[in-house]
């Protein structure tokens, strides 16, 4: 009994010295992060977890329906695939192919409208908004310096910085992308209410646009830059230039840092499979969509290929673009994609006419060879093996 006091007495002093110095350091997220992931039995986010975050809606505007091409659901996803679908807590697998879906598959009571996390293709779909602003002029270039819209990037190695760097992960920033230390930027950036404040502890520490450096807070700072440019929150930007246009069906949900505060925009769009699609066929199509034009074709060019940049190795990288993933030769095919961090993925597979997009709650390792996740390729071999030409 005595033994059972002296454990629960030093037990005490632990949770007091950790709740005094989560005070003291003002990392009061560390709350909000535990009590939504180890206290309900995980150990990282939920896909449906947009609950606990306020949120800012993405209008929807007039609804385009996906046509069905007379092969919708006829074809079965390959036993294998199947199973490691299941394994991998899949909730949406979706092929559209020549501009017509065919094939939708829904678990785990997710539907064509249920919410899901976009996690990381959200840095993709803020890439076509910088693109957008590019067109309109709201920014000059890719080459523009993002001094000339955030101040605290005016002087010293900060003001090396341009667009550019930020969409191609090569801005030098010391920002500390760590997806396992609760004390890091995407932890806190998640978790946390204060997006500008966070952001503004870090600067450039090395030269920009010369290695690649995958981090999030280079997608946060284009974000504050849409904002700034176009006199509108994110979601208004996107709604209007993008959500409306590309005739999705439901509004989307983009989270906040606080009530009334700034979009996530590295992360936390919150959509479904077949809206997601149609970011994919957006580019398949040369940035028209229903034959509107959306994004010019040059920026959709240029997006989808591989930036001049070095890998921290000293290898050259050809895997990543403008906020887009890059497979330059995969069984003959050109590949490019957006994912995020639990599996989400929009699939891009051009001389196939094919957008494949996979949802889930798991997603297996990176490739120590090429840092593509194993299991993508596993889902591009079903949309092939299915629907190939």
């Amino acid at each position: 009994m005595k033994v059972l006091k002296k454990i629960g007495k030093w037990f005490l002093i632990i949770l007091l010295i950790l709740n005094l110095a989560i005070i003291v350091t003002g990392k009061t997220y560390l709350y909000k992060g535990v009590a939504n992931t180890y206290l309900k039995g995980r150990s990282g986010p939920s896909i449906v977890e947009y609950t606990i975050f306020e949120n800012r809606e993405v209008a929807s505007g007039a609804y385009i329906p996906w046509h069905h091409s007379s092969q919708y659901n006829t074809k079965k996803i390959p036993a294998e695939t199947k199973k490691k679908a299941d394994s991998l807590q899949t909730v949406a697998f979706l092929i559209v192919k020549n501009d017509s879906l065919i094939h939708e598959q829904y678990w785990d009571g997710f539907g064509e409208d249920s919410y899901s996390n976009s996690f990381s293709m959200a840095k993709t779909f803020l890439s076509i908004l910088v693109g957008i602003a590019i067109d309109e002029g709201k920014i000059k270039s890719l080459d523009q310096p993002v001094g000339d819209f955030l101040p605290e990037f005016k002087t010293g190695e900060n003001a090396k910085l341009t667009i550019k760097h930020l969409l191609t992960m090569s801005s030098g920033i010391n920002f500390d992308e760590d997806y396992v230390n609760p004390f890091a930027y995407p932890a806190a950036a998640y978790y946390g209410s204060d997006l500008k404040k966070l952001t503004a502890k870090y600067s450039v520490t090395e030269e920009p646009g010369k290695v690649f450096k995958y981090l999030s807070g280079n997608s946060v700072l284009l974000g504050f830059i849409i904002e700034k440019v176009t006199g509108k929150t994110i979601s208004e930007y996107a709604s209007e230039k993008l959500w409306k246009p590309l005739g999705a069906k439901n509004k989307a949900l983009w989270s906040l840092d606080h009530e009334n505060g700034t979009e996530k925009a590295y992360c936390c769009f919150n959509s479904n499979a077949p809206d997601f699609a149609r970011f994919g066929q957006l580019f398949l199509d040369s940035g028209k969509f229903n034959g509107t034009q959306i994004v010019s074709a040059n920026y959709v060019l240029n997006s989808v290929k591989a930036a001049d940049l070095l890998e921290a190795d000293g290898s050259k990288n050809n895997k990543y673009g403008f906020a887009w993933w890059l497979i330059p030769d995969y069984k003959g095919h050109t590949i490019y994609y957006a994912r995020g961090i639990l599996g989400q993925y929009i699939v891009c597979i051009p001389d196939e006419k094919m957008v494949m997009v996979r949802l889930g709650k798991i997603r297996e390792k990176q490739l120590p060879t090429d840092d593509h996740p194993k299991d993508v390729f596993t889902y591009i071999d079903a949309a092939l093996a299915m629907y190939g030409n």
